[in-house]
């Protein structure tokens, strides 16, 4: 099971818009005739209950969309790429590569946008006008969206089993379930997560996972430590499974499994938690006793269970249905930093943030996003497109920086692959 892997999702460009006229003889004038390109593919994940593991995405694969098509002569618009749909897993986070959260798929069918794309570029004939007759300019597909992220899968579940490894938790979800996962008296057994329903009537049933057991120092990444406490995170209730067959103080491993648990995240402490107390048929009377006493002094309550023998089940399984059922989860703020990666249009008489950078002496950089967003859209292959980049620049007020840098007559100023001499 890949419970996090690493893609990169690529969206496809922007058709280029066509530069065409007509020539038909019947036709007094001709006029300008070019199509406008179409928009490139975008990808979007979708959350697929059908879908069970990100194994499909692991080794940092990249997927890409389709670019739009250019536009055409006689006004044909060139055609959308189509979009990609990646399924995922429901219960699939979705963050950035600071591991900042951007979108939560934890409903079937639920949909992100990860990568937008393009936009198509303008024809000529979009920029005809009562005083431009013959526009010889077009418009450039805006640029798909490169981006890597993390996919990380975490179980939806009702209820969690926490517990020490060998504490029985195996043994318990294969008796309250038809899960099969695998029983051995050796330490994780369980080394991927597992899930079972368990059925009380036809109407009555709730969800158990079955996740790799805790060590000391889990929180730090130790053992299986992060490959258990990122699906726990998504339990309603908490079920702690303690054996008491052992020496240990079951309360001394209460407070372990607390402490690792919180060191982890502290919304944990908000998640309703019961106490089982497993393998009871291995130990005498007394010492369930003086487990039961300091349990319950602490804690209120704890269940007497023997999951191999499936003594004290039913009782538990009516408990953790009614604690199921009244249960409010507290769901974990996942706000998007960033919603939605797209090409933004031109600065519409808004003043766009860059800067000047000199990189060497009489050579000039600008930087700025928005700046070289609108370089890539417009066609620079005619004159009219070019007089139309400079014209754009000098509405930004660049003329006016770079003369307050004090340039000289001939100095290049570069913006991406576009370079051009200054003159006062």
């Amino acid at each position: 099971m890949n419970d996090r892997v690493k893609i990169t999702l690529k969206s496809g460009k922007g058709g280029d818009g066509a530069i065409s006229f007509r020539h038909e003889k019947s036709v007094e004038k001709g006029g300008p005739y070019g199509g406008n390109g179409g928009k490139g593919g975008s990808i979007y994940l979708v959350a697929d209950e059908g879908i069970n593991s990100l194994a499909e995405y692991r080794f940092g694969k990249v997927f890409s969309a389709a670019d739009g098509e250019n536009g055409k002569s006689k006004l044909c618009y060139g055609k959308d790429a189509k979009d990609i749909y990646l399924r995922v897993p429901v219960g699939t986070v979705v963050e950035d590569l600071d591991f900042n959260v951007l979108f939560d798929l934890d409903e079937n069918g639920k949909t992100y946008l990860a990568v937008k794309g393009g936009r198509g570029g303008r024809g000529n004939a979009s920029f005809k006008s009562s005083t431009r007759r013959t526009p010889n300019t077009a418009e450039n597909g805006m640029p798909g969206v490169e981006k890597s992220f993390y996919l990380e899968m975490k179980l939806i579940a009702d209820v969690g089993l926490v517990g020490f490894p060998n504490a029985g938790k195996s043994t318990l979800i294969s008796s309250l379930t038809r899960a099969h996962p695998e029983i051995a008296p050796y330490p994780f057994t369980t080394l991927t997560p597992s899930l079972g329903v368990c059925y009380l009537d036809v109407d009555k049933h709730f969800v158990i996972a079955d996740i790799p057991g805790l060590i000391k120092g889990a929180s730090e990444g130790k053992g299986l430590g992060f490959e258990f406490l990122r699906h726990i995170e998504r339990c309603k209730i908490l079920l702690f499974v303690i054996d008491i067959s052992t020496h240990f103080d079951p309360l001394d491993t209460y407070r372990s499994l607390e402490n690792e648990l919180l060191s982890y995240k502290k919304n944990l402490s908000l998640k309703r938690r019961i106490i089982a107390l497993n393998k009871i048929d291995s130990v005498d009377e007394k010492r369930i006793k003086q487990c039961v006493d300091e349990i319950k002094e602490f804690f209120g309550e704890c269940y007497l269970i023997s999951a191999k023998e499936k003594m004290g089940l039913n009782e538990l399984k009516e408990r953790l249905f009614d604690e199921v059922k009244n249960n409010q989860d507290v769901k974990e703020s996942t706000e998007n930093k960033e919603v939605v990666y797209k090409a933004e249009s031109l600065d519409n008489l808004k003043i766009p943030v860059y800067k000047i950078i000199k990189r060497e002496d009489h050579v000039y950089e600008v930087i700025g996003e928005r700046v070289i967003r609108t370089k890539k859209l417009i066609n620079l292959k005619t004159d009219e497109g070019v007089n139309r980049f400079l014209s754009y620049l000098d509405r930004i007020g660049l003329n006016e920086r770079l003369e307050k840098m004090n340039l000289e007559n001939g100095d290049s100023v570069i913006i991406d692959d576009f370079e051009f001499e200054y003159y006062r």
